[in-house]
């Protein structure tokens, strides 16, 4: 018989595997592919010059408010994903103070504040904290995307594409007011809540002194035979989505909330103003009715009729 090994003997004649035959560490997965950590390290830096945008915007709105401006904000809030919803805020005097806090306190560099007066007028303040500026504007032309019913449709997240007209660089608080709605309105790249491409256009154009938003879908061919080449944007189609709204610029602010007066609109008129001349319009035409109520009777005192000689004919 043959003689058992000894345990001794054994392990020594199996073969350790060398650390050189290991398989490499595998790196990172993300949206955009595989991320090395010398790269992540490198980017970490202090002294990299990778600029990475960390914006981030509070969307908040007044007690009191209509609900066809809180749904316009709601669908401000699904559009950008880079947004923080907070609670309603109610004090008037201490206002700017108030919201300047909330945005410390969410750990956002921007502010879009709906404020709504007499259930009628809504003002919306975009504001980049804590240092400002700070733009005041009148809403109108509002219209939300329950309102419209379009055939639009865009994924949610996804990043927009911002347009301007050639109007806003003509003159200084028009190109102060595009670095804004740039800065507010894009939404970072590298964002967890955001998906890594464009399928939908912000579109903002000035008309009269207005500035007027507009959302579109970007439709592209989905076909085999169909599919579009790199640039080929002639055969690419436009689709609204909503929601619809002016802003009319009242003033711009040097601080958060306010500061000094960069900009006034000479052109701008308070919606209370335009409600006065309404009324006195109206009190107009009432006069008017009243004057001729006593002309008519001065004219019937001053020519009264002869009396008829056959009222009393046909009374007993």
């Amino acid at each position: 018989m043959g003689k058992k090994r000894k345990h001794s003997e054994t392990t020594q004649s199996v073969a350790q595997p060398k650390k050189e035959d290991a398989a490499p560490e595998r790196p990172a997965r993300t949206l955009l592919g595989w991320k090395d950590k010398n790269q992540v390290e490198d980017n970490n830096s202090a002294d990299s010059p990778i600029f990475r945008n960390k914006e981030k915007l509070l969307v908040t709105c007044s007690r009191r408010i209509n609900y066809r401006y809180r749904h316009l904000m709601l669908n401000l809030v699904t559009l950008l994903p880079h947004c923080k919803k907070d609670n309603k805020v109610e004090s008037k005097e201490t206002e700017g103070a108030t919201l300047n806090e909330l945005v410390e306190l969410k750990n956002c560099s921007s502010c879009l504040f709906f404020e709504c007066r007499k259930h009628k007028d809504l003002y919306l303040w975009m504001a980049k904290c804590p240092n400002g500026p700070s733009v005041k504007f009148l809403v109108s032309a509002v219209h939300t995307m329950e309102e419209l019913k379009l055939t639009g449709n865009h994924l949610q997240g996804s990043r927009p594409i911002l347009t301007f007209s050639a109007n806003f660089e003509k003159d200084a608080h028009w190109k102060l007011l595009k670095e804004m709605l740039l800065q507010i309105f894009e939404t970072p790249k590298d964002h967890r809540k955001a998906k890594p491409f464009h399928d939908h256009v912000f579109v903002f154009s000035i008309v009269d002194d207005h500035i007027w938003f507009r959302n579109y879908q970007i439709s592209v061919h989905h076909n085999e035979a169909d599919k579009l080449p790199r640039g080929g944007l002639d055969k690419m189609t436009l689709i609204e989505v909503g929601p619809r709204f002016c802003l009319n610029p009242i003033k711009i602010f040097g601080g958060s909330f306010g500061g000094p007066t960069l900009y006034e609109n000479p052109l701008y008129v308070s919606p209370n103003q335009i409600r006065a001349l309404e009324k006195k319009k109206k009190a107009g035409k009432f006069a008017k009715k009243v004057k001729a109520k006593t002309r008519r009777k001065m004219h019937e005192m001053s020519n009264p009729l002869e009396p008829d000689e056959f009222a009393d004919m046909w009374k007993d």
